[in-house]
């Protein structure tokens, strides 16, 4: 009994060690590139996704920050941009769909691998999932925002 509990235990460590050689540092180089502004540089070359999605290229820096920070990060910079009118609702909703799949994608699928998942199937599979959820709705998306906001709303 007490070989199983200290087998638990120890084993439980090295996962968290395992996971925390990962995320520390990631979360200090994302903090650096915040600090420096190279998300805003690296959204300018990403607006062609948001294109492709229909959505404006105010929306492109909070749909990067979600994908690369993870959806509670995320959300912070979708709210503040959406009260200060940069996003409209149906960008605002389509962010959180293709954020609902595929969010905090360098962090989750290195915590993955570290414990014995394929990192490349794993994160192709969650890109190609958000973008074809978030295609179809974006084109079927065809009311007026008002009536959007109403819907959401309810």
């Amino acid at each position: 009994m007490i070989d199983i509990l200290k087998e638990g235990v120890m084993g439980s460590f090295n996962s968290i060690y395992s996971i925390a050689k990962i995320v520390i540092p990631l979360m200090i180089i994302l903090q650096v590139a915040k600090d420096y502004k190279v998300l805003d540089k690296i959204s300018k070359f990403f607006e062609f996704l948001t294109k492709f999605f229909g959505m404006s290229k105010e929306s492109t820096l909070p749909l990067l920050v979600g994908i690369i920070f993870g959806i509670s990060y995320g959300a912070g910079v979708i709210i503040q941009s959406a009260k200060d009118g940069n996003l409209s609702t149906k960008d605002t909703f389509l962010i959180s769909v293709f954020l609902v799949t595929c969010h905090a994608i360098v962090e989750d699928t290195l915590i993955f691998v570290a414990v014995g998942a394929n990192g490349y199937i794993l994160l192709s599979l969650r890109v190609f999932a958000a973008a074809v959820m978030t295609f179809v709705l974006s084109k079927r998306l065809k009311v007026n925002e008002n009536t959007l906001k109403q819907d959401l709303n309810q």
